[in-house]
């Protein structure tokens, strides 16, 4: 570039308040400068000339810097913002109902400040810097659960914990890593379906060695859906997904002859809990009349034992205390999340993006639709959170993360992550 084309550059430049859109729209201007110098060039003008030809065709640079710096401002999807806002106001009338206040209301308003200041700087952060470090991500999951696995120093419900004063590391932590890796390595065209199989194998056979179920199958779940987004051809996402589900199967049926008395009897609890109601079809039951005992406008005033109402079983305890109505209208905000999700996966091009929010929409919707079908009775017990309602620190901040994600990648849908040419 000639002075005058740096000149043009420099002043299109200053009226373009992004940073990210500054490199982005510099790139794009220059290459549209290149492609007009040159076909000026051809028509036998000097190279000088073909410049401030090409220049005087992109027209007066305070009017472009100006239409450019609208078109590529960081976009805020201020649908999402207030579906955060108005679910983490609701998450404290469990609070309320149940009475709590001191140590446990003030814990519930550090953890929802908390999650506000996380989903704030993941939406700033440029989601796109994070693909270059997806081995660092995978091999931070991967060590948390070989400290869990190996190194315990808690037990809590039979799954193992690793307490550093007073912070508590559980699987859940590992997800958000392993959920960053995957976006990375599935983005990857050179990893071979061999390499990524032992990859995935191993967090996969340290989760079910710590035991936990629910991360379990989370992080399968998540893979596989991801995987169907992934750079892989269909036929070997289909040979990947075929394959360990028939493994699955036979291994499952040679299982089915080493099955423990305690666990035959959490099944049949489940299939038939009127029938074990003085066991392990008891919580079932419990559950059922508590959500039936709600009403459409719930049991105000009455203070009724539940266990981990303000967790696991929070929906329920909502449901007794607030009625169907609230329950419904919960149920409806929740999915509005999904459906916003799923709208802005349909507006992307780039694929590390989408699979960021396919695995996004995957690792939230997968609690959330198990929560509640376990609380109808639907699905097995197991703990499972409900997204941004359950109490405690470390769902808030999981859940906080994933909206971060996708906020940080609407903020920035409308610049191009490719170069140009």
């Amino acid at each position: 570039m000639n002075r005058r084309g740096d000149s043009f550059l420099q002043e299109v430049i200053h009226h373009i308040k992004s940073k990210e859109a500054k490199q982005f729209v510099r790139a794009e201007l220059e290459f549209h400068l290149k492609l007009a110098k040159n076909k000026w060039m051809s028509k036998g003008l000097t190279e000088a000339d073909a410049e401030n030809k090409a220049v005087e065709q992109m027209g007066n640079p305070i009017h472009l810097g100006r239409q450019l710096n609208n078109l590529h401002k960081p976009k805020v999807d201020w649908i999402l913002i207030a579906l955060v806002v108005i679910v983490m106001a609701v998450s404290f009338l469990p609070i309320v109902a149940l009475g709590y206040t001191g140590q446990i209301m003030m814990n519930k308003i550090i953890f929802v400040l908390l999650g506000a200041v996380m989903v704030y700087g993941m939406m700033i952060m440029d989601y796109r810097k994070l693909e270059k470090y997806g081995w660092l991500f995978y091999l931070v999951g991967v060590l948390i659960l070989l400290m869990i696995s190996y190194f315990p120093t808690a037990h809590s419900g039979g799954h193992l914990l690793l307490k550093l004063g007073p912070i508590t590391i559980e699987s859940l932590q590992a997800i958000p890593f392993f959920f960053l890796a995957w976006a990375s390595f599935f983005n990857n065209r050179k990893l071979k379906v061999w390499q990524l199989s032992v990859l995935f194998l191993l967090p996969l056979y340290l989760l079910l060695n710590i035991p936990s179920l629910s991360t379990t199958f989370l992080y399968l779940m998540m893979g596989f859906i991801m995987l169907w987004w992934s750079q892989l051809s269909k036929k070997k996402v289909l040979f990947i997904t075929i394959v360990p589900l028939v493994f699955s199967m036979i291994a499952g049926l040679f299982l089915l002859s080493s099955v423990k008395a305690y666990q035959l009897d959490r099944i049949s609890g489940f299939l038939y809990p009127e029938q074990y109601a003085n066991g392990s079809g008891y919580m079932y039951v419990r559950l059922k009349e508590l959500i039936l005992a709600g009403g459409w406008f719930g049991t105000a005033g009455n203070k009724e034992f539940i266990q981990a109402a303000h967790t696991d079983y929070v929906f329920a305890s909502l449901t007794y205390y607030y009625g169907y109505l609230l329950a419904a209208l919960l149920v409806l905000l929740l999915s509005f999340f999904l459906v916003r999700m799923i709208t802005i996966s349909t507006k992307l091009n780039d694929s590390y993006s989408k699979l960021l929010l396919i695995g996004g929409i995957t690792l939230y919707g997968c609690p959330f639709i198990y929560n509640v079908g376990m609380m109808l009775g639907l699905l097995p017990l197991t703990s499972m959170s409900l997204p941004f309602i359950s109490y405690g620190l470390m769902p808030t901040l999981f859940n906080s993360f994933l909206i971060g994600i996708v906020l940080s990648v609407y903020r920035r849908k409308d610049l191009i992550t490719s170069q140009i040419g």
